[in-house]
C-alpha cells in the first residue's frame, strides 16, 4: 500500500485548504473573480468523481446567471491560423465593450493524455486584455477536439459576465458536430489555394459552418485568397445551410492587417439579431440542451459499463477470444450486456 511521507501528506493538506467550496466558488465567478472562474473550469474537468460532485453542485447555481452570450466555434486545419485570427478578433470584440473568454482545447496525446496547453502564449496580447479571459484545455482525446466538460466551461464562462464565448477546436476534422452542438455560429478557418483542399474537403463539414474564412489574406497570398474566396462560394451556393434562413458565405482576412475583422465582428451582430428575430437562434439553444443531455447519458453509461467488475472480469477473456477467432464480436458483445445486466 502507498504511503505519502511526511512532507507529501502536508503538502496535500495545504491544496485541500487552499480549495473552495462551490459555493464560495460560484461568489467568487458572480463577483467577477478570474481566480474563481479558473478554479470552477478546473473543478468542471476533474475525472475525480467527488471534484465531479461538487462541480454539478456549483453548476446548479451558475446556471440562472448564463445563457446570455453569444457563442462562436471556430475550426480549421492546422497551420489556418486560428489563434492570430481569435486573437485579432476577440481584440476588436473587446474594444467594442464586450467581455470575451476563449476556451481554447489544446490536443492531447493519445500516448500520454498530455497536451501542450500554450494558447495563453499564442495569444499574448489577448490575453493582457482586461476585458479577455483565455482558457487552454486539453482535448483529452475526444472526437472534435472538444473536451467533454466543455459546455459546463461555457456556463462558468457567461455567469462570470462574459458575452461573447468563442471555442476553438484543433481541427481534427472528425467529428465537428459536437461543436456545432455547442455554438451558436460556426466558422471555418481556410487556407489559400483552394484547389486540392476543396476536393478534399467532407461535404458534412461544410453542411455545419456559417461561414468560411480565408485567411493569411496579405501581402502576394491576397489575390489568391480572393480567388480562393470566390470557388468557396461556388460551393456553399449548391449545399443546404447549417442555419435556417442563413446563407453561408464565404470571406478574405488577414489577422496581419486586420483586414476583414471589422468585417467579422458586422457577420457576428448580423448572424445573432436575424436567428434570434426568426426565433432560430432560442430553437437551436433548447435543441443543444437536450443533446446535452443524452450525450451526458451516453458518457456515464459507457463509464458504468466498463467499470462493472462482472465486465472487467469477463473482458479480458473475450478480448483473447476474438483475436484468436473463436468468437464474433455480436457474441461477445452479448455475453458482456449479460454480465452487466446480472446482479
Amino acid at each position: 500500500m502507498y504511503k505519502m511521507t511526511e512532507q507529501q501528506r502536508k503538502k496535500f493538506v495545504k491544496k485541500v485548504e487552499r480549495r473552495q467550496t462551490p459555493e464560495q466558488l460560484v461568489d467568487g465567478i458572480l463577483s467577477g473573480s478570474r481566480t474563481a472562474l479558473s478554479k470552477a473550469i478546473t473543478l468542471i474537468e476533474s475525472r475525480i468523481a467527488h471534484d465531479q460532485q461538487l462541480a454539478q453542485v456549483m453548476m446548479q447555481s451558475l446556471l440562472p446567471h448564463a445563457g446570455k452570450s453569444i457563442r462562436i466555434g471556430i475550426t480549421g486545419v492546422p497551420g489556418a491560423g486560428k489563434s492570430t485570427f481569435i486573437e485579432a478578433l476577440g481584440t476588436v470584440l473587446c474594444d467594442h465593450g464586450h467581455r470575451v473568454a476563449v476556451l481554447a482545447i489544446d490536443p492531447s496525446s493519445t500516448i500520454n493524455g498530455g497536451s501542450i496547453l500554450g494558447d495563453k502564449t499564442r495569444m499574448e496580447l489577448l490575453a493582457r486584455h482586461p476585458q479577455a479571459f483565455i482558457r487552454p484545455s486539453p482535448s483529452s482525446g475526444t472526437l472534435g477536439g472538444v473536451h467533454k466538460r466543455s459546455r459546463e466551461a461555457v456556463i462558468a464562462c457567461e455567469a462570470a459576465g462574459f458575452d461573447i464565448i468563442i471555442v476553438e477546436t484543433v481541427g481534427v476534422g472528425q467529428s465537428e458536430a459536437i461543436v456545432r452542438g455547442m455554438v451558436d455560429v460556426f466558422l471555418l478557418l481556410a487556407l489559400t489555394g483552394a484547389g486540392d483542399e476543396l476536393q478534399g474537403m467532407k461535404k458534412g463539414i461544410m453542411e455545419l459552418i456559417d461561414a468560411i474564412i480565408v485567411n493569411k489574406a496579405d501581402g502576394e497570398n491576397r489575390k489568391l485568397a480572393l480567388k480562393t474566396k470566390r470557388e468557396y462560394t461556388q460551393i456553399l451556393h449548391l449545399l443546404t445551410p447549417a442555419t435556417s434562413g442563413w446563407n453561408p458565405r464565404a470571406y478574405i482576412c488577414s489577422s496581419l492587417t486586420g483586414e476583414g475583422i471589422d468585417e467579422m465582428v458586422k457577420l457576428i451582430y448580423t448572424f445573432a439579431n436575424q436567428t434570434k428575430e426568426s426565433g432560430v437562434f432560442e430553437q437551436r439553444r433548447n435543441e443543444q440542451i437536450i443533446e446535452w443531455l443524452y450525450s451526458m447519458v451516453k458518457d456515464r453509461l459507457e463509464t458504468k459499463f466498463f467499470e462493472d467488475e462482472n465486465v472487467k472480469r469477463l473482458l479480458p477473456t473475450i478480448e483473447s477470444d476474438i483475436k484468436k477467432g473463436m468468437m464474433t464480436v455480436p457474441h461477445a458483445t452479448n455475453l458482456l450486456f449479460n454480465a452487466f445486466q446480472r446482479k
